[in-house]
């Protein structure tokens, strides 16, 4: 026996609910239609890097050079890759090489500090220049955008040994030729650094009593000693 109704109340129709939710259903693929019509009209553009202006390219700026950076390609099974202690080890201790000298991560991970600095977002970096230990000199303009993961960076490297600016012919990361320093300026002040220098100074003390009017070069050491 079913249950009887009370008085004043009134069984919902369940048409009228059906209805209510197909329409709902329908304002919705409406909107997600739209919303993808609107995707399509304006796409996401690709960032393009911006170049210093002529006038922050006249005033003194800094020049990185990184020497003796780790980047030795070898066959390792069936493809070439750059050699690094990590995952190359055994590779290496069968050719009587030590795995502590391939640390190509260190130069990946001086590249970015270097172009993630106040110093470059300032614009006062002119260029880094990247010497391999066995000679090859690669330029790196100061506005590429470094892969934000070392092995993306090791994969284009390899491929391509060159990075290209969007929709331009700039070479933004290129093979040059040595030395290094024709690509320096004139009178520009050169200062390197080591762990086993004999004077110790201060660096932003010293580097305040060369003057605001003069170029400055500093040398790296990109190896995991030295």
């Amino acid at each position: 026996m079913g249950r009887p109704y009370g008085k004043g109340h009134k069984r919902k129709k369940t048409g009228e609910r059906y209805d209510k939710e197909e329409d709902e259903l329908e304002d919705k693929q409406v909107v997600e239609e739209t919303t993808e019509e609107e995707t399509e009209k304006f796409p996401e553009l690709e960032g393009i890097p911006i170049a210093p202006s002529a006038q922050t390219l006249k005033k003194p700026g800094v020049i990185f050079v990184l020497e003796k950076a780790s980047l030795e390609v070898a066959k390792v099974g069936k493809n070439y890759q750059i050699l690094n202690s990590e995952e190359h080890a055994n590779f290496l201790r069968r050719n009587n090489k030590n795995p502590a000298d391939y640390r190509p991560d260190i130069v990946y991970q001086a590249l970015l500090s270097i172009l993630d600095s106040p110093l470059n977002k300032a614009g006062c970096l002119r260029a880094v220049y990247v010497k391999t230990d066995k000679g090859v000199l690669f330029e790196v303009k100061p506005y590429v955008r470094i892969p934000r993961t070392y092995k993306r960076f090791a994969v284009q490297l390899l491929q391509k040994l060159s990075i290209a600016a969007v929709g331009k012919r700039e070479k933004l990361l290129r093979v040059i030729k040595n030395p290094v320093t024709q690509y320096l300026p004139l009178n520009s002040c050169k200062i390197g650094f080591s762990h086993s220098s004999d004077k110790l100074v201060e660096m932003e003390k010293y580097v305040a009593g060369v003057g605001g009017d003069t170029d400055l070069v500093f040398v790296v050491g990109a190896m995991s000693h030295g």
